[in-house]
């Protein structure tokens, strides 16, 4: 197994992060439409995230039309998050290509405090953190 390389996300603003691990995946300023659908529940459509593996490419029908996608899956624990829009096979879904979703029920979000922050790795930051599922606040600043 090779060494594993996480990209660090700058602690400021409020950071997606996968659910089991605590592995950095996205800045919440970097969702594009909070408006889209998987067969969990409801997804987001992200410009960019970090810190995940791509699958294998696959045509999945989907409700807007036939696409190419990839799994993603955390570079840390493995965990399925979403997916990667590969290809859009119809002219008003090209916009889709080259962007993420992160399914709502697999990754958490912080709000990151700014303090005491330099130099520590994401599962051991200080932070607020609201998981989708259970909503539930819990404080450890």
């Amino acid at each position: 197994m090779g060494r594993l390389f996480l990209m660090s996300l700058a602690p400021t603003g409020t950071i997606y992060s996968c659910k089991h691990c605590g592995t950095p995946l996205a800045y919440a300023h970097q969702i594009l439409s909070r408006m889209f659908r998987c067969k969990h529940g409801k997804a987001y459509l992200f410009d960019k995230v970090v810190n995940v593996n791509a699958g294998e490419k696959d045509d999945r029908m989907m409700t807007t039309g036939l696409h190419t996608v990839c799994d993603i899956f955390c570079v840390a624990c493995g965990s399925i998050l979403g997916w990667k829009y590969v290809s859009a096979f119809e002219k008003d879904q090209r916009y889709k290509e080259g962007k993420f979703i992160l399914e709502r029920s697999k990754p958490t979000y912080s709000l990151l405090c700014s303090h005491s922050l330099l130099n520590l790795l994401p599962h051991e930051t200080t932070s607020y953190s609201l998981t989708f599922v259970d909503t539930i606040f819990t404080h450890s600043c």
